[in-house]
């Protein structure tokens, strides 16, 4: 009985337990089924990114076929973070951030856009459900990306209107605009409102879509093309991480404080200097070894205003000195009013303004043909840049310059107003251009002894004076008669007479009652060989007026070439041509700096870069150029890049460092100008000048010379706040770098890199140590 009885218990117990199966069996098939309904390509997802489409993708991979220049073979599509979000998201959130894409050697590149919150979320869940963020199946309908297409179009212009500003309201509101152009916690670019945002293919447009990578031959020659691995950024720099990367920041303690300019400030080897009478306490002294520390923020610095507005009025805070608006205030050079520092376009001869001035010169001497025969012009002595700033409306463009000096801030009120200019001195060694470069020299009242120990600082003018160029000298012994004037006007006019330069016009300016004098220099020697006297003497045939860095002034005349073919023998082509035609004293026979024939490598150098400036930088970097006014070429060669940015509101710094080829003057040549450098050193400019650097192929070179931390520390010095600073190197270099910016909290905003060569953009932020370092040099 017992047998019979369990196993009838057995019968029920498997039954049920069959029953139990079949009902998970079900319950899993359903759950299958409703996972296979949530991830089938008839269910139409959330829309994503444009990385995310594969059609987008497609349609990329099919019509991008970039090539390096010099590196033969087709690039990856895209790695782009610009200033405004290219999905056109109508909203961002400040604490969220997003992890950045790590670029494999076989992985696409992505847009690394900014989502809002919710989008987020639902984009993080897409990419679960559709396999970790793998792309979607090929099965997605061209009517979803025709939907999702038209939401990208549509989204970023109520992007532009949401965040677009005016920017009037962004210069009298800077907190405001920093706290509304924050981004992850970064410093983002404003978006006008007119302003579209660059799609998919104005980023990478059809044709030569590399052109943020195109590189030219490097000075050893071509380039072989090697497989190389780029990372990008991995996540946000935290604000404790900067010694993760290896590199410890500390702020600069000197006596100098904000304006610190390191060749300028070295107080040490001022002390010991043995006299000070030609100025050698205002010429470069640099240390021994370059500082790597940071230079401080001014208390209450802002976001410079932007060009024309600051050529009237600049941030008081920014430039916190008040002596020269003390002591010149009466001649109009600058003011303070409230929060800002005003200037009302005058100066010392041109107290009723730089535009009077400049036409009264032009009636003096139809001759000087501004912004067409008279291009690039040097303004010695220049205060606060005034008459160069207004020359700029006729088309010329003035190097100013300045001694650091009791006229506390000169360079440096120019420079924040938007005007080119450089922190220097006429004492005793050439300044830092090539020979026959200028169109015209301008002094007015700039308070330098033309006349004395044989005329040698008027004799470095005349070096560097173009053969027929102008000397405008505005001064009083032009036009008072005081003993000391008429002394010195008597032995100014013995000078330029034996110098042969003709006195073509006196003129005295009624409205401000002052007076020029205008010369011209020789276009042949004959005038040299027909003196009475031998003084000033002509300089040794040995004697090269090109070489400028670290060279004694010598009180000797240099002669004028005569030879057609000789560079200073003709005059260039009228502005705006001489910018694009090939100098006539370039030969077939010359081998260019990338190995070409000299012509033809100075052709396909701006054809080159005005590639890379239109279809990449101008577009695809994702800068406001409305922003940019200050830029700087820390390695220029023939000048292509600042030609191709021609046609806007900036001005190029060209800098040809001085172990470079020296093709300075080419670029002088082309109505641009520059100058020579040692980047081992600090530059003679006051910190927080430039809105953009360019460094091209630079800091691989550098590291073979210099401690590369001491040359970023000097990049840093000089680049603004929310500055933008692209390299363009090799890929070794280009992660070095990409640390250090890390390690000082830049935002990193592009990296890219195909065989072994890279670029990088990054954005300086208001980031500075706690920490301090003395430098005892400095103190």
């Amino acid at each position: 009985m017992a047998f019979g009885k369990n196993g009838r218990t057995d019968k029920r117990s498997s039954a049920s337990s069959y029953c139990s199966t079949v009902t998970i069996v079900a319950f899993v098939a359903l759950c299958l089924v409703g996972v296979w309904m949530m991830t089938s390509s008839s269910v139409v997802p959330v829309p994503s990114q444009d990385e995310n489409k594969p059609e987008m993708k497609q349609q990329v991979s099919q019509t991008y076929t970039p090539q390096f220049e010099d590196n033969p073979g087709d690039l990856p599509e895209d790695a782009i973070k610009g200033d405004t979000n290219t999905s056109g998201n109508d909203s961002q959130d400040d604490n969220k951030k997003v992890p950045e894409n790590n670029i494999e050697e076989n992985q696409e590149p992505k847009f690394e856009e900014k989502k809002t919150e919710s989008e987020s979320e639902e984009a993080s869940k897409t990419e679960t459900e559709n396999g970790g963020g793998e792309e979607k199946k090929t099965g997605d309908s061209n009517t979803e990306n025709a939907e999702a297409d038209t939401k990208t179009g549509g989204d970023s212009e109520a992007h532009n209107e949401t965040t677009g500003e005016d920017k009037s309201e962004s210069e009298e509101n800077p907190d405001k605009t920093k706290q509304e152009d924050k981004v992850d916690g970064k410093i983002g670019e404003k978006v006008d409102e007119n302003q579209d945002k660059p799609t998919a293919n104005e980023v990478f447009p059809d044709g030569a879509q590399s052109e943020i990578l195109n590189e030219t031959i490097t000075q050893n020659g071509a380039w072989s093309t090697q497989a190389a691995e780029s990372k990008n950024e991995n996540e946000v720099q935290k604000s404790s991480g900067s010694a993760d990367f290896g590199y410890k920041w500390k702020i600069c303690n000197v006596t100098a404080g904000s304006d610190y300019i390191p060749c300028l400030d070295n107080m040490q080897a001022i002390r010991s200097l043995k006299s000070t009478k030609h100025y050698e306490h205002r010429e470069r002294h640099c240390p021994k070894e370059a500082p790597t520390c940071l230079v401080t923020l001014p208390e209450g610095y802002r976001r410079t205003i932007e060009w024309p507005k600051s050529r009237e009025k600049i941030w008081y805070y920014n430039v916190p000195h008040t002596k020269l608006a003390q002591v010149k205030g009466h001649q109009n050079w600058v003011k303070v009013t409230g929060e800002y520092l005003t200037f009302p376009g005058g100066g010392t001869q041109f107290k009723h303004g730089a535009l009077h001035y400049i036409d009264f010169i032009q009636e003096a001497v139809s001759d000087i043909a501004w912004g067409k025969r008279t291009r690039v012009v040097l303004d010695v002595g220049c205060g606060v840049a005034s008459f160069g700033g207004y020359l700029f409306d006729r088309d010329v463009l003035t190097m100013s310059f300045a001694p650091k000096d009791e006229h506390e801030a000169q360079v440096q009120f120019a420079l924040e107003r938007g005007i080119p200019g450089i922190s220097a001195v006429m004492g005793t060694t050439r300044l830092p251009f090539p020979g026959r470069v200028f169109d015209a020299v301008h002094c007015a009242r700039c308070r330098v002894p033309w006349h004395i120990e044989g005329g040698k600082l008027l004799l470095e003018l005349n070096r560097v004076l173009r053969p027929g160029g102008f000397f405008v000298w505005s001064a009083t012994p032009v036009y008072q008669t005081l003993e000391e004037d008429v002394g010195i006007w008597k032995a100014m006019s013995a000078l330029t007479k034996q110098m042969c330069w003709e006195l073509v016009a006196i003129k005295n300016d009624t409205i401000n009652q002052v007076g020029a004098a205008i010369y011209r220099k020789p276009m042949s020697n004959e005038c040299y060989e027909q003196r009475t006297t031998s003084e000033p003497p002509l300089c040794k045939e040995s004697d090269d007026p090109n070489a400028a860095w670290n060279v004694p002034l010598q009180a000797c005349i240099h002669k004028v070439p005569v030879d057609e073919s000789e560079r200073g023998s003709q005059w260039p082509e009228q502005w705006p041509a001489r910018v694009e035609k090939q100098p006539y004293w370039l030969k077939t026979s010359q081998v260019g700096v990338y190995g070409k024939p000299a012509p033809e490598d100075f052709t396909a150098d701006y054809e080159h870069w005005k590639r890379v400036v239109n279809k990449s930088y101008l577009n695809g970097m994702g800068i406001s150029w409305s922003t940019v006014r200050n830029v700087m070429d820390m390695r220029s060669v023939y000048g292509g890049f600042a030609a191709a940015l021609k046609d806007l509101n900036v001005w190029v710094m060209n800098v040809v460092p001085i172990d470079s080829p020296d093709t300075l003057p080419i670029i002088y040549e082309r109505g641009l100008f520059g100058i020579y450098h040692d980047w081992c050193e600090s530059f003679s400019t006051y910190p927080r000048t430039y809105d953009l650097i360019h460094a091209d192929h630079i800091f691989s070179k550098l590291k073979k010379r210099c401690n590369i931390m001491g040359v970023i520390a000097e990049v840093d010095r000089i680049l603004r706040p929310e500055g933008k600073l692209i390299i363009r190197d090799n890929v070794e270099t280009i992660t070095e770098i990409e640390n250090m910016a890390k390690s000082m909290q830049w935002e990193i905003r592009l990296t890219f890199s195909k065989d072994k060569e890279g670029l990088l953009c990054v954005q300086k932020s208001m980031w500075r140590p706690t920490e301090n370092e003395t430098i005892v040099s400095a103190i």
